[in-house]
């Protein structure tokens, strides 16, 4: 599946371009989960996410991040929605985010990434650290119930 986020022409030039998921499981004795991770260098609790290298879709780079960071093999169910805000090095920045499922694979704690967590949908705004993030969550939310 390939999802192309349109971005203005006059962007910023230097507009920083991600891509994450927000990974979805099912768990007969919780119902659905979510996976959260946690970066120990920002001290933060998220979805995974990173940037798109060049020539890159942004749900290529969604896959190969989530890939990379948790080290789950997933496919995209649908786009989600985007957050944008100033990158702590002052850069603007925009995040496409896309629910996914897990098709196979195993997390283990790697040079970006310290920690996962499968939280029930009632857990995981409560444990993400940003807004931005739980903002992004009140849309998955949306879309699950629909």
């Amino acid at each position: 599946m390939t999802t192309r986020l349109i971005v203005p022409h006059d962007a910023p030039k230097d507009l920083i371009r991600a891509a994450g998921g927000v990974i979805v499981r099912s768990n007969p004795e919780r119902g659905p989960e979510v996976a959260c991770i946690y970066r120990e260098a920002r001290g933060d609790w998220t979805f995974p996410k990173g940037k798109l290298d060049p020539g890159e879709g942004f749900a290529e780079a969604a896959l190969r991040e989530v890939w990379e960071e948790t080290g789950l093999r997933c496919r995209v169910e649908r786009f989600i929605g985007t957050t944008n805000y100033t990158h702590r090095k002052g850069r603007p920045k925009i995040v496409a985010y896309y629910l996914m499922e897990i098709e196979d694979g195993a997390f283990a704690p790697n040079a970006e990434v310290d920690d996962l967590v499968w939280l029930t949908l009632d857990e995981v705004a409560t444990h993400l650290t940003w807004d931005r993030d739980r903002e992004l969550f009140s849309l998955v939310l949306e879309q699950l119930a629909a």
